[in-house]
C-alpha cells in the first residue's frame, strides 16, 4: 500500500515538474536583466516589466484580446446551454448528429479554416474582414467541442430529465425548472467550459493572424511583433496574459462557489 502511494506521489510530482518548470524558467528570464553564459541570473530587474506596462499597444491589445474572449464566451454558452438541454432531454436522438457537428472543427486545420472564412466574410454581405465580429463567429466555431462535451455531461450527470419531471411534478413550468433547478446543478460544468474556452482563445494566435492580423491587434499578435525585439520581453508578455488568465479564473471559481453556497443557505 505505501509503495503504491510513494509512486502515485512520484508520477504527481513529475507531471507538476513538467507542468511548472517551463513556466519558472520562462518567469525567472522575464525578470533577469541579463542572463547569456550563466547558470543563473546575472541580476533581477522588472525593467522589461516597466517597458510592456508602459507600452499604449500592449494595453489595447490585451484589452482587445479580453473582449473578443468575453463575447465569445458568453456568445457560446448563451446558446449552447438551452441547446444542448433541449436536444438531451426532449429529442435524445439528435444527440448524435450535434455530436458530429461540434466535433468538425477538430478535423479541419487552422489555416483552411481561415481561408474559408476569409472568401466567406469578404464578400456582400458580410464584409467583416479585419473586424472584431469574424474573430467572434471564428472563435466560437473553435470552443464549440469544449462547450458541448462540457455542458453534455454535466446534464447527463444530474439527470437533467429526472429533474425536469420532478419540477413539473410539483407545478413548476419549464422555463422555471430549466432555470431554478437544472442551471444550478450544471454551473459547475459551466464555469469549467468558460475557463478552458476562455484560456484556449485567450492564446490564439492562427486565426486571429489570418483573419484580423494588425486591422486587430491582440495580445498574441502584440507578443508575436515584439519576438525579434527581446526574449526578456517576450518573457515577460506570457507570464502577464498567464497571470491574467489565472486571475479571471480565481474571480469566476470565487463568483460560482459564493452563488452555490448562497443558493444552499436559501434552501436551508
Amino acid at each position: 500500500m505505501k509503495k503504491n502511494l510513494i509512486v502515485h506521489y512520484i508520477i504527481i510530482i513529475v507531471i507538476l515538474a513538467f507542468l511548472f518548470i517551463p513556466l519558472l524558467a520562462t518567469f525567472v528570464f522575464s525578470i533577469a536583466s541579463k542572463w547569456e553564459a550563466t547558470i543563473l541570473p546575472e541580476g533581477l530587474s522588472l525593467t522589461w516589466y516597466s517597458t510592456i506596462f508602459k507600452d499604449p499597444r500592449f494595453i489595447s491589445s490585451a484589452a482587445r484580446s479580453l473582449l473578443v474572449c468575453t463575447i465569445t464566451v458568453v456568445l457560446s454558452l448563451v446558446i449552447m446551454i438551452p441547446t444542448v438541454f433541449s436536444v438531451v432531454v426532449y429529442k435524445p436522438r439528435l444527440e448524435k448528429y450535434l455530436n458530429i457537428i461540434t466535433t468538425i472543427p477538430f478535423a479541419i486545420p487552422g489555416v483552411v479554416f481561415a481561408v474559408g472564412l476569409l472568401n466567406f466574410y469578404s464578400k456582400k454581405p458580410f464584409m467583416l474582414t479585419g473586424t472584431i465580429w469574424i474573430l467572434v463567429g471564428a472563435y466560437f466555431i473553435i470552443v464549440l467541442p469544449y462547450t458541448f462535451q462540457s455542458i453534455r455531461n454535466s446534464l447527463r450527470v444530474i439527470n437533467a430529465k429526472q429533474l425536469m419531471d420532478s419540477a413539473e411534478i410539483l407545478h413548476a413550468s419549464k422555463f422555471q425548472a430549466f432555470i431554478r433547478v437544472v442551471l444550478p446543478n450544471i454551473s459547475k460544468g459551466v464555469i469549467s467550459s468558460a475557463l478552458l474556452s476562455f484560456s484556449i482563445l485567450f492564446g490564439e494566435f492562427v486565426l486571429t493572424n489570418l483573419l484580423a492580423g494588425g486591422q486587430f491587434e491582440t495580445v498574441q499578435i502584440y507578443l508575436y511583433s515584439k519576438r525579434a525585439e527581446s526574449g526578456h520581453i517576450t518573457s515577460a508578455i506570457v507570464i502577464s496574459y498567464f497571470v491574467v488568465i489565472l486571475i479571471l479564473s480565481i474571480i469566476i471559481l470565487k463568483i460560482g462557489s459564493s452563488r452555490k453556497e448562497r443558493k444552499i443557505e436559501e434552501n436551508l
